[in-house]
């Protein structure tokens, strides 16, 4: 079982930047294809972007594609996701997900391993 920390979440105001980082707690981490995912109040849970664990399939949300960067360190264990221009609706908190697969998916029921999340807000 492997578990995963993120930090980095934050207020920003609108167009501003933010870099979320997951810290995986074990080797493992390398054999995973991570995602990130977001929560806003009153909604459900959306697929932002991931990546596969060799880093050559990187996918991302049509709402962040061109803002947002994903990319992972496997000796390093950590995965990031640099966020440019945000945006008011950005807001909310922020989870990356581990899943045991080649293959890098949209989905959050295919994903095993979750971390807590870290908050971001986004002030207009």
């Amino acid at each position: 079982q492997i578990q995963l920390v993120e930090s980095g979440g934050g207020l920003v105001q609108s167009g501003g930047s933010l870099t979320l980082s997951c810290v995986g707690s074990d080797r493992t981490f390398t054999s995973f294809a991570i995602g990130w995912f977001r929560q806003a109040p009153g909604k459900e849970r959306e697929f932002v972007s991931g990546i596969s664990w060799g880093s050559d399939t990187k996918i991302y949300a049509d709402s962040v594609n061109g803002r947002f960067t994903i990319s992972r360190d496997n000796a390093k264990r950590t995965l990031y996701l640099q966020m440019n221009s945000l945006k008011p609706e950005d807001t909310g908190v922020y989870y990356c997900a581990a899943d045991y697969s080649i293959v890098v998916g949209r989905h959050a029921s295919g994903y095993e391993y979750w971390g807590q999340g870290t908050q971001v807000t986004v002030s207009s």
